[in-house]
């Protein structure tokens, strides 16, 4: 969870609108700004330790990116995740993964499945330590190394696009108690039909862990609204 305290930017040859942009995002991510929250320009300065221009070229670039959303007379808020948004964004992920699995499971090299099954560590190391802006960051590098592979770049620009609500998504469904089977249980299936080049079953694994997730997602934000 991010704080008041970690949002503060550190010296770093990184520009400040760059850092000021990867706080403000994993901390909607994240669920420190919640959905409906007003982003006030005034507070955020404070908060960063940054210009108000700077804040306001991170709201513009949030709000391309689907996080934040300007109501009249009411300016910056988070944007509310609704099922119909959240529905739309599984949908396109099964039709662009389950085909990145596949050609993923009968292109990986040797090197390909290391990587992979690196990743996959990474995502259980940040599940143990219950950090979900880890957790979402290691599963997107996951998929990013699984559509490298299978050569799907256009895909994969498609799904850059989304990532911010893909990874809100995320971290809204991973760790939720009444999943079926855990998500990183998912990804590991998925990761193992790699490495035995099981084209079929990679297929299969990536439509089941969406599909479960979509489920869940559903059942979630249909609460919430």
């Amino acid at each position: 969870m991010v704080d008041n305290h970690s949002l503060k930017i550190e010296n770093t040859p990184v520009t400040l609108r760059e850092l000021a942009l990867n706080k403000v995002r994993q901390a909607i991510i994240a669920g420190y700004f919640k959905a409906g929250d007003r982003l006030v320009e005034r507070q955020l300065t404070e908060q960063l330790g940054v210009s108000r221009s700077v804040v306001r070229e991170v709201i513009r670039y949030l709000e391309a990116e689907g996080l934040i959303e300007i109501l009249p007379k009411k300016g910056p808020i988070v944007a509310v995740l609704t099922w119909e948004i959240a529905e739309q964004i599984y949908n396109i992920r099964l039709l662009l993964e389950q085909e990145a699995a596949y050609d993923c499971a009968q292109r990986a090299t040797d090197a390909d499945k290391a990587l992979l099954r690196q990743q996959l560590q990474h995502i259980a190391q940040a599940s143990r330590e219950h950090d979900d802006i880890k957790r979402v960051e290691a599963s997107q590098a996951f998929y990013e190394t699984l559509f490298r592979v299978a050569k799907h770049t256009i895909a994969w620009e498609i799904v850059q696009r989304m990532n911010s609500r893909i990874s809100r998504l995320r971290a809204l469904t991973l760790a939720w108690p009444e999943r079926e089977v855990a998500g990183f249980e998912r990804m590991s299936r998925i990761c193992q039909a790699i490495e035995e080049n099981d084209a079929p079953r990679a297929r299969q694994a990536v439509f089941e862990h969406l599909s479960e997730a979509a489920s869940l997602a559903k059942q979630i934000l249909s609460q919430q609204e």
